[in-house]
C-alpha cells in the first residue's frame, strides 16, 4: 500500500478483523463446507425441480468427505487432555482442557454459546432482514442505517460528562471486551463456490449483507455500506440440516476467535502460533518481544506486525521512506484507537517488568517457568481489576450482588463460553459511551499546546502519534483526567463513529452504530422482548411501558414509528435505551446478560485466581494489592495519580503519589529449589525448554518444543532414587514442506523449510499474497521480460543510428 494512496472504507471494515492463522483456516474451511453443501443444493433443484429435504439424501460418506476436504473434520474433533506438570500449574493458551470433562468449553475458535435458539427468517442462517418484504409481528424490520439516524446518531457537541467516571472506564471496558471475544468475517473470496464481492454489491447475496443507506447519504457513493457476515462455525447453519441428528434442525452458529476467560489473551494470544510470534523465546528471562526501532523515554513499545506495509496510517509530516507500522499485541486490534494501544502496551511492559522481578527471586527458574508465572499473574490481574473495580461501576452493586455475588469456587459443572448475546449486543454498551475527543495533557495534567486535543477519527489506526507525539504519558494523563461521555437516551453515539468510521480520506466512513445492529440481525439475535423475558423482566408492549423503562417519550415514539411493534426492538438498541439502573451504566437488561457472563467466566474457570489451587495464600494477598492505578505508576513516567484509575478527580487533591499506592512483593513467588537437593536441577534442552513441578512429594519435570520442532524422547521425566528416570529429549526441526496432507504453501508457490520454520517463495514475475502462502501476479514484467526490452531497445536504437549513419553517408 502507498503511504497516501486513497483507501475505500470497505478495506477498513475488514482490517480490524485480521485473522490468525488458526482462525483464518476454520473460517475459511466452514465457508467452503457451507458453499459446497449449498451448491450441491442448487444442483439438486435444478435436476428434481424441489428444494433438498432435511433429511437422507448424503450418505455419512460424502458428509465425512465434505468435512475433510473442507478442512472442517480436524476442528470438529475434541482436543486431548494430558496431565502433567504444565497442564496441571498454567492454562494452554487456546483455553482448552480447562474443564476436564468439557475440554472444548471457552477454548478459542470455537461457536458463541446460545442463551436462546437464534431467530433466523429461514430457521437457519439467514440474517433478520435478509429478504424484502418480510415481516417480523406484522412488521417490516427498519433499515439499520435509518435507525442510527433517527435514533442514535448525535453531534460531536452533544457530550454530556460523566460525574463520576474518568474515560479510563471506557478505554478499559472496549481492552476486556478484546480480551473476550472476537468474532472473525467472512474472507469473502469470490472464488469460493457462489460467492459474490462484498465491496461490490448491494444485494443481499451471501456472504455479503449490506447496510441499506438514505437518499443523498454522503456515506457511501452506492445504495448500501459493505458488510461482511460473520464466519459460520463448522457444521451449522444451511449444512446443518445434514449432519448429526438429521431430525434435527441446527442453525448457523458464529465463532470466537478468542479464549472465553479473562486470562490477558490480550497480551499472549489465544493460539500457539500468535503466542509464538510474541515472545521473545531467546531470552533467559521469559520476556515478551519489544520494538527494536522506537522507545518511550527509554521504555518499550509493542513490536511491529511481521506483515508489512501494514495498513495502518502514516505521520503526514515525515519522508515517504520512513513508515511506523500497526503494532502486534495477543490481539490483532490493538491499533484500532491510540488509547486502546496504550493500554495494550502497559501490560507488554507489565509482563516483561514482572519476569526480570521474578527472575531475581529464583534464579534456578526456566525461561519457561519464568514466562509462565507472569503469565499467571498478568492473567490474574486482568481478572481483579475488572472484576472488582471495572464490572461493579457498569452494572451497579445491586445487579452485582443479584447475578454474581462473592466466589465460591470453581464449579466444573458452569460453561464459561461467551455467549453472542454478550458479545454481539450486550458488551457493546460502551459503543454509546465513547467520547469524541481525545485529550493528552502535560505532567501537571494541564492542555500542552505541542499536544493539541484530536478528533476520534484522527486517531483511528495512528499508531505514528504514540511513537511522534509524546508517547503513553500525555494520553494516559489526558484519559484519567477526562470525564467518561454518559451513554444518555438523547445523547447515545456521536457522529466520529456514525460519519467517520475508520476514514483516512475522503472516500467515505462507515457508521459504528448501523455494523453493530447489523452484526445483531446478521447472528440471529433475538429481540429485546425476548431477553427481557429471558431476565425474568416485564415484556414492554405498550407506550405506556417503554416509557417506564426508557424515560425519554421522543426516543420511545422514534422506536414504535419504525418498529411498529416492541417485540421487533433491535437487543442493542433496546439495551443502551434503557434507564440506567442505581450507581449503574446500564439498564437492567444489560446488567443482567453481562452479570451472568461475568459469573460464569469466573465460576466456570479452572485458573480463576481465586481458586486454591491457583496461588497460595501469600500470593493472594500480595494480588488483593493490585490496582490499574499500580499498573500505570509502575510502567510509565506518571508520577501522580488517582487511587482510582476509573473515578474522575481533580488534580491535585483528588490525586495521589505513585509511592502512596500499594504495589505487589514479589517475595510471596519466591520457591526453594527443591530439584536440587534430589536429582539437580533439569537439562535445559536446545529450542525448547521445561517446566517442573512437585506432585504427591514426588518431582516431575515436562520438557516442550518451541514452534516448528518436534519432541524426540520422554516428554515427562520424574525423580527416582536421586537421578531423573530418562535423559532429556531433543527438538527436532520439522520439515513443514513435506507435510503433503495439509501443504503449508499454495501450489502456485515454491516451499523452503527453514529452521523452526517455512518460506513459501514466487517466481518473478509473481509475489507472495497477503496469506503469505500463495502467489499473485505482481502487475510488473518479469526480470526476463525486462532485460528483453531493455536488449530491444538498444538493438533498435543501434539499427536506426545505423541506418541514419547510411542515408547521411549515401
Amino acid at each position: 500500500l502507498q503511504r497516501h494512496e486513497t483507501m475505500a472504507p470497505s478495506y477498513f471494515l475488514a482490517f480490524p478483523k485480521y485473522l490468525e492463522e488458526e482462525t483464518r483456516a476454520i473460517s475459511q474451511a466452514a465457508e467452503k463446507m457451507e458453499a459446497s453443501i449449498q451448491d450441491r443444493k442448487e444442483k439438486f433443484h435444478s435436476k428434481y425441480k424441489r428444494s433438498l429435504p432435511p433429511t437422507g439424501l448424503l450418505s455419512t460418506d460424502v458428509l465425512m468427505m465434505l468435512s475433510n476436504v473442507s478442512g472442517c473434520l480436524r476442528y470438529m474433533l475434541p482436543p486431548k487432555c494430558l496431565e502433567n506438570c504444565m497442564t496441571s500449574k498454567y492454562r494452554h493458551i487456546t483455553g482448552a482442557c480447562n474443564n476436564r470433562d468439557h475440554p472444548r468449553w471457552g477454548a478459542s475458535n470455537t461457536a458463541l454459546a446460545r442463551w436462546l435458539p437464534p431467530v433466523y427468517e429461514d430457521g437457519l442462517s439467514q440474517p433478520k432482514g435478509w429478504n424484502p418484504g418480510f415481516l417480523h409481528n406484522g412488521f417490516p424490520l427498519p433499515p439499520v442505517r435509518e435507525v442510527t439516524r433517527t435514533i442514535i446518531e448525535v453531534s460531536n457537541e452533544a457530550v454530556t460528562e460523566d460525574e463520576q467516571y474518568s474515560d479510563m472506564l471506557t478505554v478499559w471496558g472496549q481492552y476486556i471486551d478484546h480480551d473476550l471475544a472476537f468474532t472473525p468475517q467472512s474472507i469473502n473470496r469470490p472464488s469460493i463456490l457462489g460467492q459474490a464481492d462484498c465491496s461490490m454489491t448491494c444485494e443481499n447475496r451471501n456472504p455479503c449483507f449490506p447496510i441499506q443507506v438514505f437518499v443523498n447519504d454522503t456515506l457511501s457513493i452506492m445504495d448500501c455500506l459493505p458488510f461482511y457476515r460473520s464466519s459460520p462455525a463448522c457444521t451449522t447453519g444451511l449444512q446443518g440440516v445434514l449432519i448429526g441428528n438429521l431430525s434435527i434442525l441446527n442453525p448457523r452458529q458464529q465463532i470466537n476467535g478468542l479464549t472465553s476467560f479473562l486470562d490477558a489473551s490480550t497480551v499472549y494470544g489465544s493460539t500457539t502460533a500468535a503466542e509464538n510470534k510474541l515472545r521473545n523465546l531467546t531470552s533467559q528471562e521469559g520476556l515478551l518481544r519489544i520494538n527494536v526501532k522506537y522507545f518511550d523515554h527509554g521504555r518499550e513499545y509493542l513490536p511491529f506486525v511481521n506483515q508489512v506495509p501494514s495498513a495502518c496510517a502514516q505521520d503526514p509530516k515525515t519522508d515517504n521512506g520512513e513508515r511506523i507500522e500497526c503494532f502486534m499485541a495477543g490481539d490483532t486490534r490493538s491499533s484500532e484507537v491510540i488509547s486502546l494501544t496504550a493500554v495494550h502496551t502497559l501490560w507488554l511492559r507489565e509482563h516483561n517488568r514482572l519476569a526480570k522481578e521474578l527472575k531475581k527471586w529464583n534464579m534456578h527458574w526456566s525461561p519457561e517457568i519464568i514466562y509462565q508465572e507472569a503469565r499467571k499473574i498478568v492473567g490474574a490481574l486482568h481478572q481483579i481489576i475488572t472484576m472488582r473495580e471495572y464490572v461493579p461501576k457498569i452494572i451497579g452493586p445491586e445487579a452485582f450482588n443479584q447475578y454474581i455475588g462473592p466466589y465460591k469456587g470453581y464449579d466444573p459443572k458452569i460453561d464459561p463460553t461467551v455467549s453472542n448475546i454478550f458479545s454481539t449486543a450486550a458488551f457493546r454498551f460502551a459503543h454509546a459511551a465513547i467520547h469524541p475527543t481525545i485529550k493528552r495533557l502535560n505532567a501537571h495534567y494541564q492542555h500542552d499546546p505541542s499536544l493539541p486535543n484530536l478528533n476520534l477519527h484522527e486517531v483511528f489506526f495512528a499508531p505514528w502519534r504514540l511513537i511522534n507525539e509524546g508517547g503513553l504519558d500525555p494520553l494516559l494523563r489526558g484519559t484519567l483526567a477526562t470525564a467518561a461521555k454518559l451513554p444518555l437516551q438523547n445523547q447515545l453515539v456521536n457522529e466520529e463513529l456514525t460519519k467517520k468510521l475508520f476514514v483516512l480520506s475522503n472516500n467515505g466512513s462507515l457508521d459504528l452504530a448501523s455494523l453493530d445492529l447489523q452484526r445483531g440481525r446478521d447472528h440471529g439475535l433475538p429481540g429485546f422482548n425476548d431477553w427481557r423475558t429471558f431476565c425474568d423482566l416485564p415484556i414492554l408492549k405498550t407506550e405506556s411501558e417503554l416509557t417506564e423503562a426508557i424515560q425519554n417519550k421522543k426516543v420511545v415514539q422514534n422506536i414504535l414509528e419504525l418498529y411498529g411493534s416492541p417485540d421487533n426492538i433491535d437487543v442493542w438498541l433496546g439495551g443502551i435505551v434503557e434507564n440506567f439502573l442505581l450507581d449503574a451504566r446500564t439498564g437492567p437488561l444489560f446488567a443482567c446478560i453481562i452479570g451472568k457472563q461475568m459469573k460464569a467466566l469466573r465460576d466456570g474457570d479452572r485458573f480463576w485466581w481465586e481458586n486454591d489451587d491457583v496461588f497460595t495464600e501469600a500470593q493472594r494477598c500480595e494480588l488483593r494489592k493490585y490496582s490499574l492505578s499500580r499498573l500505570i505508576c509502575d510502567n510509565t513516567g506518571i508520577t501522580e495519580i488517582p487511587h482510582d484509575a476509573f473515578k474522575l478527580g481533580k488534580y491535585p487533591k483528588d490525586f495521589e503519589p505513585c509511592e502512596n499506592i500499594p504495589s505487589i512483593n514479589l517475595e510471596a513467588w519466591q520457591e526453594t529449589p527443591q530439584p536440587e537437593l534430589a536429582c539437580g536441577f533439569p537439562k535445559g534442552i536446545e529450542h525448547g525448554d521445561y517446566v517442573y513441578c512437585s506432585k504427591a512429594e514426588k518431582s516431575m519435570v515436562t520438557y516442550s518444543c518451541h514452534q516448528g520442532y518436534k519432541l524426540l524422547g520422554e516428554e515427562q521425566l520424574s525423580c527416582t532414587n536421586e537421578t531423573w528416570n530418562s535423559k532429556p529429549p531433543i527438538c527436532q526441526d520439522i520439515n513443514e514442506c513435506e507435510n503433503k496432507d495439509n501443504p503449508p504453501c499454495h501450489s502456485s508457490a515454491k516451499c523452503v523449510n527453514l529452521k523452526g520454520t517455512f518460506q513459501c517463495l514466487c517466481t518473478d514475475p509473481y509475489e507472495l499474497a497477503e496469506d503469505g502462502k500463495s502467489c499473485k501476479d505482481s502487475g510488473k514484467l518479469s526480470k526476463g521480460s525486462l532485460v528483453s526490452i531493455i536488449l530491444g531497445i538498444i538493438l533498435i536504437s543501434f539499427l536506426a543510428l545505423l541506418s541514419w549513419l547510411v542515408v547521411c553517408w549515401w
